[in-house]
């Protein structure tokens, strides 16, 4: 594939609201302070609430549909999976974080099924380190 080891770009800015946040906390009933408790996570080095990390690398499918191509043929794109995720900054609510996405690997894994590897990076508005990192696996089935 003529995209493999090119970047494809970076997705819109997404805001983490704190009522994301609560959402997100009460969907996956992880209601850990530093998520939910504003004057409790004032306190702590981060200043205020953060997102899980979870839901930051759950907002990766979202924002791929910003640049991410499609496969001519695709009939079905399936999450295979994460390799070496790391969460290196913690996201504040209130900020926007945008993901960018080098195509890494694509190969044919059998018939009518190809596996993408996708390089993520997401980034936090005005920082400059990163939020997290991963190696995104997908499963097209044609």
């Amino acid at each position: 594939m003529a995209s493999v080891g090119k970047s494809l770009g970076a997705s819109r800015w997404v805001l983490i609201s704190q009522a994301s946040i609560d959402a997100f906390a009460n969907l996956t009933n992880d209601h850990y302070f530093l998520h939910v408790d504003k004057a409790r996570a004032a306190l702590t080095p981060f200043g205020g609430t953060i997102a899980h990390g979870f839901m930051t690398l759950s907002l990766i499918a979202t924002m791929a549909y910003d640049v991410c191509p499609t496969i001519n043929g695709e009939s079905t794109i399936l999450n295979y999976g994460f390799d070496k995720v790391r969460f290196i900054t913690p996201v504040p609510s209130g900020a926007r974080v945008r993901a960018n996405f080098t195509l890494s690997d694509a190969k044919l894994v059998g018939p009518g099924r190809t596996q993408l590897i996708y390089k993520v990076t997401v980034e936090i508005e005005g920082q400059d380190r990163l939020a997290l990192v991963a190696n995104w696996i997908q499963l097209i089935v044609t």
